[in-house]
């Protein structure tokens, strides 16, 4: 009996990780016009793609990644192969979920917009079976960030100096120093670094 309610309780207990993954540049800026990943840089992506089954964004990367990628996953042949994996593994997500109060309408069936508390609904997901939570951009993940949210960051550091553009985690509120711990790096053949932490 006391075996049957440990593993209950362990299976309650577990939640889907939530990443946070992005380029950057050197100092800092995560301006998507200021560099232009190579091909391992999107198969690094493709794979952390294909760890997910829901994507959250906010309106601005929501309408960036969507119909744009969705629509390339059925032109095969007009992509780089690495365009075209990434494609792939976009378009088998299972959902999106958009956090907007401006966005009216969703592209597709497997997009869901929510108006209420993120706090709130990243719980609700987190608790849910599945792989994990994939983010992007900028202002929904600096919430994240601010709300201790996020379990893992993925960075992608370009070997780029832009001099302006948004940064990174810029005018973020943090309640206390967040220490990260870096699990894993990678070296790619054009200098970019991935860079893998986890929140302590």
């Amino acid at each position: 009996m006391l075996g049957s309610w440990f593993i209950f309780s362990a299976t309650w207990l577990i939640v889907s990780n939530l990443v946070f993954a992005i380029n950057t540049t050197l100092d800092g800026c995560c301006d998507h016009t200021k560099f232009n990943p190579d091909e391992e840089t999107f198969e690094y992506f493709t794979h952390l793609t294909r760890d997910a089954d829901t994507f959250v964004y906010g309106r601005k990367t929501y309408q960036l990644m969507v119909p744009y990628w969705p629509d390339v996953a059925k032109n095969p042949s007009e992509q780089t192969k690495a365009d075209y994996e990434f494609a792939k593994a976009f378009d088998a997500i299972n959902k999106i979920i958009v956090f907007s109060q401006s966005l009216d309408s969703p592209e597709g069936g497997k997009t869901r917009i929510v108006r209420t508390s993120l706090h709130d609904e990243i719980l609700k997901l987190k608790q849910e079976e599945g792989k994990n939570i994939l983010t992007g951009g900028v202002t929904i993940p600096s919430q994240l960030v601010e709300l201790g949210l996020i379990d893992e960051y993925r960075f992608v550091v370009h070997p780029i100096v832009s001099g302006e553009g948004r940064r990174l985690f810029e005018g973020i509120n943090l309640q206390e120093k967040l220490q990260l711990k870096l699990v894993a790096s990678k070296t790619f053949k054009s200098g970019c670094v991935a860079l893998r932490y986890l929140k302590q």
